[in-house]
């Protein structure tokens, strides 16, 4: 039962982050850059995150716990778990230290600037987030592709 509980929990949280990422870069990026002047561009992206990161914060917060608890619960821990769960779990850390580093460097820089109309710190700022947010978003994907075909690999050592 808690299994079931913690797999459900797990790939809701990376379906809403990889899902979320991949709608505004790929399809909310480009309408937006197209329409909008830009401290209305600035603004509405602003507004964007506003309504994001929070879902952001509890996939980072479910998705270790929920993993570690499904790596004791299926593994008995990491000394048993297949490489592509090592995989996983590395791409992953390393997706939530680029998120931290985004929301409280470059996203809290680019909140302040919009706040302040200054537009041009404001863009450069959206800038780092935009490519921050493409790194994470190959990132998520291939950790898609580990956690859905991963245990495929019996040919793989480890």
């Amino acid at each position: 039962m808690i299994e079931a509980f913690a797999t459900a929990l797990h790939a809701l949280a990376a379906v809403i982050w990889v899902g979320g990422m991949f709608f505004a870069y790929q399809i909310l990026r480009p309408v937006v850059g197209g329409l909008s002047p830009p401290p209305e561009r600035l603004k509405f992206w602003d507004a964007v995150f506003v309504k994001f990161f929070p879902w952001v914060w509890a996939a980072v917060i479910l998705l270790p716990l929920t993993g570690y608890l499904l790596i004791a619960q299926l593994f008995t821990g990491f000394a048993t778990a297949p490489i592509h769960v090592h995989w996983m779990h590395g791409l992953g850390l390393l997706m939530v230290a680029l998120f931290l580093y985004l929301y409280y460097a470059p996203f809290r820089t680019f909140k302040q600037a919009v706040q302040a109309e200054d537009w041009p710190t404001g863009a450069a700022q959206l800038n780092t987030i935009r490519k921050i947010i493409a790194t994470n978003l190959v990132l998520g994907l291939i950790t898609v592709l580990l956690a859905t075909t991963g245990r495929f690999w019996a040919w793989l050592p480890g």
